[in-house]
């Protein structure tokens, strides 16, 4: 058993931020030898049940303990797209996104950037992470290796995408289907890993490939499914014409059996009211991507109607479309897109509710509510440990705060990596 001392963040199961500024988290394996979440509270309630336990105690004074971050919605070959100029997203995947990943067909360069990649995870203080790979099987063996020698909860998925889509990227669409299987068998539930059933976007696969994409999902209730819907009006118009059958967009994905529970959803801009209750009754979830929303100019998500429809959302960071590997980047943006008010109704997110986005409320869209993102009693002890005064502006912030909204205002607004001062995996 390991106690820690320090200020410490948590959430309760309705979603309330709950602090204390002298906190300890203790902790201790479970059977397979995972770090677990024994206790979590006041230092002045729970000190005295473990005196003379011989515990082991680290003591961060001036520091904060919180959740592990989970990124909803990221694609690791994209770590070299970041930062690249385009008009829009089809340009965009057009003339950096595809030719880069083409590259993952080789074994050694896909295991190089997925090193790199999951280091950046660290450094930014996220934990967990849903994460597209690419076309080409050996991309997710090559992380899913390095995730696995890390001890770490990812969950991960090869790209299914049989048309619309250049030489070098696109698949096959019986063989795409072989490997799905192949992966899900590999992968998923070894260790602390999950899989992923992975069509790019409705567009980019043939009725078929959903078709079978849908069978497999059905086989294995388990495997998650991750895909984008609704990013931009122009793919909206583009589904449309390719599935003139379907409702709507969604409804694609409903139609061929890849709205459930475990599902998750990039983007969700352009939905209606119908759409969004069909997400509440599938208990499919939206990966809020505001950075790469912003930076290709797809739209805003509308918080007010989410939250009136009564689906599931979380916070995502989507590199390479978005624009920062850093949650507190993403939480910013997602306080301004929330308050957007020309487009849709606008509001003001408190920045309790933005961190939840990022941590316990991504990890409920997963279907992870209880093992990652927070740190109550039986979670998996994924945390980080943050320093308020890790820069000069921000200490000056910090310290002038007067409440528990402040202070994590100030962190999602003036923070980066350098306020992330450790990442511990459990």
């Amino acid at each position: 058993m390991h106690l820690y001392r320090s200020a410490l963040l948590r959430f309760a199961d309705d979603g309330r931020a709950l602090y204390d500024e002298d906190g300890l988290l203790a902790t201790a394996p479970d059977a397979r030898g995972v770090q677990r979440i024994v206790a979590a509270g006041p230092w002045s309630a729970l000190a005295a049940g473990y005196a003379g336990s011989g515990a082991a105690l680290t003591h961060w004074p001036g520091r904060v303990i919180a959740p592990g971050f989970v990124d909803l919605h990221i694609h690791f070959p994209q770590t070299d797209v970041i930062g690249s100029p385009a008009a829009g997203l089809l340009p965009w995947l057009e003339h950096y996104t595809f030719p880069h990943e083409s590259r993952f067909a080789d074994p050694q360069h896909a295991a190089e950037v997925a090193d790199f990649f999951l280091d950046e995870l660290a450094r930014n203080g996220v934990t967990t992470a849903l994460t597209f790979a690419t076309s080409h099987p050996q991309a997710v063996d090559a992380l899913m290796r390095q995730a696995q020698a890390r001890r770490l909860r990812l969950i991960a998925g090869k790209v299914l995408q049989d048309r619309h889509s250049p030489d070098g990227v696109r698949d096959a669409t019986e063989q795409s289907l072989l490997d799905t299987e192949a992966l899900i068998a590999r992968w998923h539930g070894t260790g602390r890993l999950g899989y992923a059933i992975t069509p790019r976007f409705a567009p980019t696969s043939t009725p078929a490939q959903l078709a079978g994409a849908g069978e497999i999902a059905a086989r294995h209730p388990g495997v998650w499914i991750q895909s984008h819907v609704a990013e931009n009006l122009d793919e909206v118009r583009w589904a449309r014409e390719l599935f003139p059958a379907s409702r709507s967009y969604l409804g694609v994905y409903g139609d061929f059996g890849l709205l459930r529970e475990r599902a998750i959803y990039a983007h969700c801009i352009h939905l209606d009211d119908a759409d969004r209750a069909l997400m509440r009754e599938t208990g499919a979830a939206a990966a809020v991507s505001p950075t790469s929303n912003l930076f290709l100019g797809s739209g805003f998500f509308d918080y007010v109607a989410a939250e009136r429809a009564g689906m599931r959302y979380g916070l995502a960071s989507d590199v390479g479309g978005g624009t920062s590997f850093s949650p507190f980047r993403t939480m910013l943006a997602a306080y301004c897109v929330g308050r957007e008010g020309q487009t849709k109704a606008g509001v003001s997110l408190t920045p309790e509710q933005l961190w939840w986005q990022h941590t316990a409320g991504a990890a409920q869209a997963l279907g992870l509510a209880g093992v990652v993102g927070n740190l109550q009693p039986g979670c998996e002890a994924d945390f980080i440990v943050l320093n308020p005064a890790a820069t000069p502006l921000l200490a000056r912030r910090t310290q002038a705060a007067q409440n528990l909204a402040e202070l994590l205002f100030a962190m999602i607004v003036l923070g980066d990596d350098r306020l992330i001062e450790r990442t511990v995996i459990a």
